[in-house]
């Protein structure tokens, strides 16, 4: 698993770490049941605090992304087809929201929107 973190950054390290975890979880690159790298040897990776990084393992829990096995360590969850689906949709939800927001403060109608999404879906397809 490749990840990488910027001190630089304006968003925590965890969920940097969170993130891009969740991409790869979400892209299917982290298949069901495979294995995270464990805190402690993620965090010596990354010279980050084991705090930091069980955060964003936590988080991802919390978001029924992975499971954890006492004594085993962190799996991508076998039961997330369903979660993965939900995530999926509430990023597309916010993004659509940013989007509708955005035309409305340039002024652009709904369905000249719609045209432009139309647009942009029909070209995904060839």
């Amino acid at each position: 698993m490749n990840l990488s973190v910027s001190l630089a950054s304006g968003e925590p390290i965890y969920a940097q770490i969170k993130e891009q975890i969740k991409k790869q979880i979400l892209s299917g690159q982290l298949r069901e049941g495979e294995p995270l790298p464990s805190i402690r040897n993620l965090a010596h990776d990354l010279q980050i605090s084991v705090i930091t990084t069980k955060r964003a393992y936590d988080e991802l829990e919390q978001e029924g992304l992975v499971v954890s096995v006492a004594g085993k360590g962190t799996f991508v969850s076998e039961k997330n087809k369903e979660s993965i689906r939900e995530v999926k949709y509430r990023q597309l939800e916010e993004g659509i929201r940013r989007i509708v927001a955005e035309s409305k403060a340039l002024g652009v109608r709904k369905e000249e929107l719609a045209s432009l999404i139309e647009l942009f879906y029909g070209e995904e397809r060839e």
